[in-house]
């Protein structure tokens, strides 16, 4: 196994809303080889991340070389992922890939400022994969698990920072603190989120029963 492979960051398993808000990148060292963090609403930091949803549309942007981005939905919003020459494998993917399709995705968060100051978040993928709509379902509990861990714990401190005298022994959190100062996006929006999330596989559970009837 190489160095990398040991140092190699946890993929944070996030939805599409949030991921979208991820707009403060950030090192944590003047290392030039340090990791480059997206700084995630819910309180923590994400070098990579794992997604699940729909690929809808993919298309070859590039001009000299091939360039492709594919739009992926989840129950949340979409990410956007762009892959190029130094993404063989993920770029073959979403060229022979025939949408819609379900697909899951290790990769990096990007952030891009436009012209008119808009931040941008897209997703540089590492590896891209079918997978099936079991695949899909278990990823959006999982991630619905992972989002609400990360608000609780956001909440905890903040409620220490509000009643210090309370006796309170939550943890300090620099990234929940530091996502309060960077964001106006108010946590309970992620835990919305959640429950929408959830509430989809119930309508797609409700709608394969009613096929099932339908059809049966």
């Amino acid at each position: 196994m190489s160095q990398s492979e040991l140092t190699r960051e946890v993929a944070r398993r996030v939805f599409a809303s949030e991921f979208n808000d991820s707009t403060y990148a950030f090192k944590e060292s003047d290392d030039e080889r340090a990791p480059n963090y997206a700084l995630l609403p819910t309180g923590d930091r994400a070098n990579r991340v794992f997604v699940v949803g729909t690929l809808t549309e993919t298309e070859d942007v590039g001009d000299d070389s091939e360039y492709w981005r594919g739009r992926v939905v989840g129950p949340t919003g979409t990410f956007f992922v762009y892959a190029g020459q130094y993404q063989p494998e993920a770029a073959s993917v979403l060229r022979d890939t025939e949408p819609p399709e379900y697909v899951s995705i290790v990769g990096k968060p990007r952030t891009y400022e436009t012209d008119d100051g808009t931040v941008n978040v897209s997703l540089r993928p590492e590896s891209i994969a079918v997978v099936d709509d079991e695949t899909r379902d278990r990823w959006v509990v999982e991630t619905a698990e992972r989002t609400l861990d990360r608000i609780e714990a956001f909440e905890a401190w903040e409620a220490e920072q509000e009643a210090p005298e309370s006796g309170s022994t939550a943890p300090t959190n620099e990234y929940a603190e530091m996502a309060r100062e960077r964001y106006d996006s108010p946590v309970v929006n992620y835990r919305n989120d959640v429950i929408q999330a959830l509430e989809s596989l119930e309508n797609v559970g409700d709608a394969d029963d009613a096929d099932a009837e339908a059809t049966g």
